[in-house]
């Protein structure tokens, strides 16, 4: 009896229990917010704007029997480089020696030795090369600074470039562009599916920067013998790209 008394004592006081805890964990589920989950989206946003800075890189390549030979004549040549540069108004701090070389030449042959090998190389003198890399500020004296480097004996210009020495706030206003078309985009699909859009969980960018085309640079080359280089920079693209991921049907 008492055994079974206890056992009458201890179902009770389960079911007391278990009925004590339904409406906590029904208050608690209705409590917690409805969450449908989240989604990311990517804007793009777009500037455009002429450069107002040029890189030439530029040199002299000379040969002679001897490295010696060649490089005397190489170190002449650059020396006028440089001073002519200087002239055209550009300073030291805007030239920087970007490569530096010294090579043999060979000579081969079709002959072959007694056991029927080839016969290796000769040196039949050597070649010695030299380049500078030169920021121009001032992009209405670039025809002339590059006529000018090939006149006193630059013989190698392996290109040109253009930037903006200063694009934050090119990038700023592309990051606002950016941003309004991920928040056009994810409002569109926040509608169609029906659900509110949140708050915003995540932010990340990436930035490009979009040179003029290459064929437009290597034209300007062609026509280096008139009295100034015809050179157009074009425009510079600057892009911004943004993945913005927001809340999506929290209420």
């Amino acid at each position: 009896m008492l055994a079974t008394g206890a056992g009458i004592i201890s179902r009770s006081f389960s079911m007391r229990l278990l009925t004590g805890l339904v409406p906590l964990v029904l208050t608690a589920g209705f409590a917690l917010p409805v969450y449908a989950g989240t989604i990311s989206i990517d804007g793009r946003g777009e500037v455009t704007a002429a450069p107002d800075t040029a890189f030439i890189n530029s040199g002299v390549t000379t040969q002679g029997n001897t490295a010696r030979e060649a490089l005397d004549a190489n170190s002449e040549a650059m020396a006028d480089l440089i001073d002519a540069l200087r002239e055209a108004g550009i300073e030291s701090r805007d030239i920087q020696t970007s490569g530096f070389s010294v090579s043999p030449n060979y000579v081969y042959s079709d002959e072959r030795d007694e056991n029927g090998y080839s016969l290796p190389p000769k040196i039949s003198g050597y070649q010695v090369s030299n380049s500078v890399s030169v920021r121009v500020r001032d992009l209405e004296a670039l025809g002339q600074i590059l006529d000018r480097s090939v006149t006193v004996g630059a013989n190698t210009v392996n290109g040109v470039s253009f930037s903006v020495a200063d694009p934050g706030d090119l990038y700023d206003e592309a990051r606002r562009a950016a941003f309004a078309d991920a928040r056009r985009k994810a409002e569109l699909y926040a509608e169609v599916a029906g659900e509110p859009l949140g708050e915003i969980e995540k932010i990340a960018e990436s930035q490009t920067f979009d040179q003029p085309p290459r064929p437009m640079m290597e034209a300007a080359y062609a026509r280096a013998g008139d009295a100034s280089v015809p050179i157009e920079g074009g425009e510079l693209t600057f892009s911004i790209v943004v993945q913005v991921e927001w809340e999506l049907g929290n209420s």
